[in-house]
Order: structure tokens, then sequence, then C-alpha cells
């Protein structure tokens, strides 16, 4: 029996993963992923900056990390650069799973980005990919980001810091600010340090006035 051409097998998948079923499409994804092509490579990084299906796009990223990090690492760092959140954010969870080390200078460029959903993935991007010895620079200015946003957004921040062990302690001693909600989420995120089963919790005060300023 004749056997189908690379050029038809990557034809179908990537007919398949534009398909309206999920279903098909994680379907699609998996083949991909198993059966690695690196001709398929831009077509990927393209794809999972737009597929709507959370469990599609973590088979996509699956699919990424199967193939070669010198052909995908380029391609998803160019993701960085669409408009849509979606898209960035993506980019960066593929890049911690990625884990390679030429992607920390554009990972660290957006630890301080104004959108939620893509600062919040450098932030654990960023934890992953920082050079040995860099850490406790990274903590201090990932301590510089200490009462941005809602609860659920300080907690990101707040395990991103705690990721980095050692560094964190001296990164939240050295915090002087007059803000209350940034004190608070500092001592939150030491108590949550040296007892990780604790509950990440702020004062009370401190929530009224991350409810005061519209992040919760």
């Amino acid at each position: 029996m004749t056997q189908p051409d690379n050029h038809s097998v990557r034809s179908r998948l990537i007919r398949a993963l534009e398909h309206d079923d999920p279903s098909t499409r994680l379907r699609a994804a998996l083949a991909a992923g198993t059966d690695p092509d690196p001709e398929l490579a831009e077509f990927l990084a393209g794809r999972f900056s737009v597929e709507p299906d959370f469990f599609v796009r973590d088979m996509l990223t699956w699919a990424l990390t199967r193939l070669p990090t010198s052909v995908t690492v380029p391609l998803v760092l160019a993701e960085l650069n669409r408009d849509t959140s979606r898209a960035r954010s993506q980019a960066l969870h593929v890049l911690s799973k990625l884990r390679d080390a030429a992607a920390w200078p554009s990972v660290r460029e957006l630890i301080h980005d104004s959108d939620a959903d893509v600062v919040r993935a450098a932030w654990r991007a960023a934890v992953v990919l920082v050079p040995p010895g860099d850490e406790d620079e990274l903590a201090v200015a990932l301590v510089s980001e200490l009462g941005r946003g809602d609860r659920e957004m300080q907690l990101s921040l707040s395990r991103a810091l705690i990721a980095l062990e050692e560094s964190v302690l001296p990164a939240l001693a050295g915090v002087a600010s007059t803000d209350e909600v940034v004190r608070e989420h500092a001592r939150a995120t030491e108590a949550l340090y040296r007892d990780p089963d604790s509950a990440f919790s702020l004062s009370w005060e401190a929530a009224k006035r991350v409810a005061a300023t519209g992040g919760g």
C-alpha cells in the first residue's frame, strides 16, 4: 500500500487543527506532537495564539516542546510582538516550557507589562528562565510589582517570588513603600514563603484599599 507523502500528512493535520470541532483539533495536536515535524513548527507557533480551547492549546504547547528549540524558540519569540494579549501570554507560557536560555532577554522585558494576563505569564516564565546568579536581581524587580492588581494577581506574583527561594527574603526586606497595600502584600508573601501550606491573605484594611482602587 502506498504511504501518504509528508506534504499530504501536513495538509491533513493543518485542516484538522483548523476544524470547528475542538475534539478534532485536540486529536490533531496530539498527532503533531506524537510524530514531530519541524515543517509544521511555524503553523503550530501561530496556531496556539488563536486557539480558543484550553485543552487544545495545552496539547499544541506540548507538540511544540517536541520540536528542536532551535526551530521553535525564534518562532515563539516572534509571537511576543502580536497585538493580542492571548498570543503574548500564551507565547510566554510556551517559552517557560521550552526552557531555552535564549528567551530570557525577551521575557525579562515583559515583567512590568501593562497587561495583566501578559505580566502574570511573564512572571511565571521569568522564574523558570532566569540565568543562574541573576535570581536576586529578578527578585528585586518582581518586588517592585507588589500591590498590583486584585488578589489573584497578587497571589501570582507571590508564587513567582517564592519560586526564587532564598532570594525572596532579602528582596522583601528591602520594601520601604509608604503604600499600605504594598506593605501588606510583602507581609503576605513572606508568610506564604515561610509556610507554603498557609492561606494567602491580606489584612482587611489592605483588602479594602485594593477594592477601592478597582483592583478587586
